[in-house]
C-alpha cells in the first residue's frame, strides 16, 4: 500500500510539472522577454528544485524531482525508484538532486524566441506593404476610437504575393507604456475575440500586382468594454503564432478634457531652438487625491511614438484640475519643416524627381540629390508634420489602383565628407520610424553622397534624415535644424489608473497646434 501511494504521488508531481510547463509557455508570448526571464528562473530555483518528504510508519521518505530541461522542450527524465523494503519503512529515492538544465537549450528557449515578442508598431513579412490606420476618412489622424460613440477605424494594407489569403485581427490591451496586460480577453472584448478580414480586391492598372485587404474597426460583431491601448494584430489562418504586423490603437473614454498652449522655453540654451507644451487637464467623475501616481500622460510630436515624452507629473492640483507648466519637463525639438516628394503621379514627375526609368513590371524613380539644411533659415510651407498620403492623380481608387516604385534617395554631407562616427536614416512614416538596415543610408565614395532606397505605393510622402551616434543610438540629431517656430503638432494622452484598476483607462486626448498664424515667410 505504501508504496503504490508513494507512485501515485510522484506519478501526481509529474502532471503537475507538466502543467506548469505548458502555462510558462502560453504566458511565455505575453510577457516581456525580461520579465520572464526574471520570473522563470525564481521559478526553477525555487519550485522545480523540490524535495518532497513523506513520513510513512515513522521513516521519511524522500522523493526529488527530477527534470530534463533540452531546447525549451520540458522531458521527465527516468524516475529511478531504488526500494528498500522492511517490516518498518519504506525509502524511496529518487535521483537525489538531478535537475539537468542544458546551457544551450535554455538560451534557445530564452533568448531564441524574440521574434516572437510582439512590437506595438511592426511588420513582420516582407510581403506586408503600405499598412495605414487612422480613422474612417482621415489618413492624418492617430486610430483614436471613442468609447460608445459612431466613430469607425480604418485598416487598409497590400499582400504583394497577391492572392486571396485568410487573415484575421484581435485586439491585445496593453497599460499606457504599451505593455500587455496579463487579463483575459473576455474581459475588455465583447463578441468575437477574432475577426476575419473579409473585404479584399486584386489590383488593377498597376504593374506590381498585389491583393488589398481592408477593414472596418471594430466590426459589429465585436465592440471593446475598457478604454486604453489596445495593439491590432493581424495574423493568417486565425493562428496568432503566424503573426504578419501590429499596429497601436487607442481606445478612450473621455472623463478628462485638456487644453494647452506651445510656448517658447525661458532656458537660453533652448529658447531659439525648442518648443515647451503647457498645458491643464479638467477631470470628472474621478478620484484624483494621489493624481502624482494615478494619472500618467503621454505628449506625441506629429503623431510620432519614437521620441514621445512620459511620465510627467502635475505641477499643481487644484480640486479635479491638474496643472503641468513646470520648466524642464515637455520639452521638445522643433525640427523644420519636412521634405517632401510627390509621387501621385509616375508618369508626371514633381519637382523632387530627376529621372524615371519605366521598366515593364516596375519603377525607379531617381531624386534630385538633398543638402543638409542645419544652416538654412527657417521659412514655413505646408507639410504633413512627417507623414505620408495614399493618393493618385489618374485612377478612381488609390488603395488598389495604385502602383508601386523603387525611390532612390541621396543625401550629400558638407563637402561631400562622411558624418564622423555617424550613422545616417532615412526616417518618417513612410520607414515607420524604424532604424534598421532597410532605412540605413550607405556612403558612396565615389559621388559622395549617401544612398538608400525604398520600395513606396503612389502617393505624397514627408521625409528627413537622422544622424545617430555610432557609439550612443540615443543621441539623434535630424539633419534639418531647430527653430522654435516650426509648426508642429501635439497629441496629449491623458491616464488614469485607480490602486484596483489592472489596466490604465484613456481618460483624455488633446490637441494643440504650435503655429496658427502660418505665415509662410522667412524668420
Amino acid at each position: 500500500m505504501a508504496t503504490l501511494m508513494a507512485v501515485a504521488l510522484m506519478a501526481n508531481l509529474m502532471m503537475n510539472l507538466e502543467k506548469v510547463f505548458c502555462w510558462l509557455k502560453a504566458i511565455r508570448f505575453a510577457m516581456k522577454i525580461e520579465t520572464f526571464k526574471q520570473g522563470i528562473f525564481w521559478y526553477l530555483t525555487n519550485v522545480f528544485y523540490l524535495s518532497v518528504i513523506i513520513i510513512h510508519n515513522m521513516e521519511k521518505v524522500k522523493i526529488y524531482n527530477v527534470v530534463e530541461l533540452k531546447m525549451g522542450m520540458v522531458c521527465t527524465s527516468s524516475l529511478f525508484l531504488h526500494g528498500i523494503f522492511n517490516k518498518r519503512n519504506i525509502l524511496i529515492t529518487v535521483g537525489k538532486k538531478i535537475f539537468k538544465l542544458y546551457l544551450l537549450g535554455g538560451i534557445v528557449f530564452f533568448y531564441g524566441n524574440t521574434a516572437f515578442s510582439q512590437l506595438p508598431d511592426a511588420i513582420y513579412k516582407d510581403n506586408i506593404k503600405a499598412v495605414r490606420f487612422h480613422m474612417y476618412g482621415n489618413q492624418e489622424s492617430l486610430p483614436v476610437y471613442k468609447m460608445n460613440s459612431t466613430d469607425q477605424l480604418e485598416l487598409n494594407f497590400d499582400d504583394l504575393d497577391a492572392n486571396v489569403k485568410s487573415y484575421y485581427y484581435s485586439f491585445q490591451l496593453c497599460d499606457y507604456n504599451w505593455k500587455p496586460v496579463d487579463i483575459s480577453p473576455f474581459l475588455y472584448t465583447k463578441g468575437f475575440t477574432q475577426q476575419r478580414i473579409v473585404t479584399y480586391r486584386y489590383s488593377s492598372i498597376s504593374l506590381t500586382r498585389y491583393t488589398h485587404y481592408q477593414a472596418t474597426i471594430p466590426d459589429r460583431n465585436t465592440s471593446l468594454t475598457m478604454s486604453g491601448n489596445y495593439i491590432l494584430k493581424v495574423f493568417l489562418d486565425g493562428d496568432t503564432s503566424k503573426l504578419s504586423f501590429t499596429r497601436r490603437m487607442l481606445v478612450l473614454e473621455q472623463k478628462a478634457s485638456i487644453g494647452g498652449e506651445v510656448m517658447q522655453p525661458f532656458t537660453p540654451q533652448l529658447f531659439k531652438t525648442h518648443q515647451k507644451i503647457q498645458f491643464t487637464a479638467n477631470i470628472n467623475g474621478l478620484n484624483t487625491f494621489s493624481a502624482a501616481q494615478q494619472i500618467k500622460v503621454v505628449i506625441l510630436q506629429n503623431n510620432r511614438w519614437d521620441n514621445s515624452i512620459k511620465d510627467i507629473k502635475p505641477t499643481f492640483v487644484r480640486g479635479n484640475t491638474l496643472e503641468y507648466n513646470t520648466e524642464n519637463n515637455c520639452i521638445f525639438s522643433a525640427g523644420k519643416e519636412w521634405r517632401w516628394l510627390d509621387l501621385r503621379s509616375l508618369r508626371l514627375q514633381s519637382d523632387r524627381v530627376q529621372k524615371a526609368d519605366y521598366k515593364k513590371n516596375s519603377t525607379d524613380i531617381f531624386l534630385f540629390t538633398d543638402s543638409d539644411r542645419t544652416a538654412q533659415r527657417y521659412v514655413y510651407f505646408k507639410d504633413l508634420n512627417g507623414m505620408y498620403l495614399i493618393e493618385t492623380y489618374e485612377t478612381i481608387n488609390p488603395y488598389w489602383q495604385g502602383d508601386f516604385a523603387n525611390v532612390y534617395f541621396s543625401l550629400m554631407p558638407p563637402n561631400g565628407v562622411p558624418y564622423v562616427d555617424k550613422d545616417i536614416y532615412l526616417s518618417g512614416q513612410l520607414t515607420n520610424y524604424d532604424f534598421d538596415d532597410e532605412t540605413k543610408m550607405i556612403f558612396n565614395v565615389e559621388k559622395g553622397v549617401y544612398e538608400c532606397k525604398a520600395f513606396l505605393k503612389q502617393g505624397y510622402y514627408n521625409y528627413t534624415y537622422i544622424a545617430i551616434d555610432k557609439n550612443n543610438m540615443a543621441n539623434r540629431n535630424d539633419l534639418e535644424g531647430d527653430y522654435w517656430e516650426t509648426e508642429n503638432g501635439y497629441t496629449i494622452l491623458m491616464y488614469y489608473k485607480s490602486f484596483t484598476d489592472r489596466a490604465d483607462q484613456l481618460i483624455g486626448v488633446g490637441k494643440i497646434n504650435s503655429r496658427t498664424d502660418k505665415p509662410g515667410l522667412s524668420f
